[in-house]
């Protein structure tokens, strides 16, 4: 079983949004392969739309073009991502993102796909941060059974 297939397996259920991707990083690229339920429901798009696209669909003119450039030399390198975007949803309400994007490697070695861990998040009003992680908060939190696996691998977490 590829990462990929099992990914798929387990996604499904997950109360963030999940997408794999090939690993075509410069555009038209990267595709979209896989997105789980939650993931439609956060871009107010249907399955049938998202698939076949690239990421790019949900960017709009308040997407910070530093934050996708830092991300594409992320991809580049074959390097984790994990950062803050403004998108945009089908109907074209805007939302700030947090995004854990990561390569998912053959045996030996080479990518073979990216997965993108994905939730919205609200930013914190009252104390000042140090780091943007501090600056915002899950818009929805979850006690699901893949969350502790989700933790263990340390998303949404800077590491």
């Amino acid at each position: 079983m590829t990462a990929f297939e099992l990914i798929r397996a387990l996604a499904h259920n997950a109360a963030i949004g999940i997408v794999v991707t090939d690993k075509v990083v410069d555009p038209p690229g990267p595709t979209i392969l896989y997105a789980n339920p939650a993931f439609e429901q956060l871009v107010g798009r249907d399955l049938g739309d998202i698939l076949g696209q690239t990421p790019r669909f949900m960017q709009g003119k308040e997407t910070r073009r530093e934050t996708l450039d830092a991300f594409h030399r992320a991809l580049v390198a074959g390097e984790r991502f994990h950062g803050y975007l403004t998108n945009y949803r089908g109907d074209g309400f805007k939302y700030r993102a947090e995004i854990d994007c990561r390569p998912l490697r053959t045996a030996d070695g080479r990518i073979e796909n990216f997965v993108a861990f994905e939730r919205e998040v609200l930013r914190r009003i009252g104390r000042p941060a140090g780091s943007a992680a501090g600056r915002y908060e899950p818009a929805i939190l979850s006690n699901g059974a893949l969350t502790t696996v989700l933790r263990s691998l340390a998303i949404f977490e800077h590491v």
